[in-house]
């Protein structure tokens, strides 16, 4: 009677192509969600920099445009925010979708969405 014992060359295979493809993914991914990091911090300290102050959205966007430079940002140009009046202040609202490329003609998609308030 034999019995049989762990995974074959096979299952094995399978699973560490099934790795590698999440991680190379993964490692796509990372740039895109670094510079959407970048972004975010971007939107928050425009925010903070301004709270409290008088404001226009045109001062804002040169503000934004500012980190945009420092931070090296290129999948959302500052035009792309949207800045709103709000009650007391203004709200930023950055909706942006990125891609990277992944195997032959196939992509990885992101949609982001940031919302800050500037009170």
């Amino acid at each position: 009677m034999h019995r049989q014992r762990g995974a074959t060359f096979l299952g094995m295979v399978t699973i560490i192509a099934i790795l590698g493809f999440a991680l190379y993914g993964g490692i796509r991914l990372t740039p895109i969600y670094t510079e959407y990091m970048a972004v975010a911090r971007a939107m928050e300290q425009t925010a903070k920099e301004n709270a409290g102050a008088t404001t226009s959205p045109q001062q804002l966007r040169t503000a934004l445009d500012r980190r945009w430079t420092i931070e090296d940002i290129h999948s959302i140009d500052v035009k792309e925010i949207d800045i709103k009046r709000t009650g007391a202040g203004y709200t930023m609202r950055a909706w942006y979708r990125a891609e990277a490329p992944f195997v032959g003609n196939v992509s990885l998609v992101a949609d982001f969405d940031k919302t800050v308030d500037v009170k």
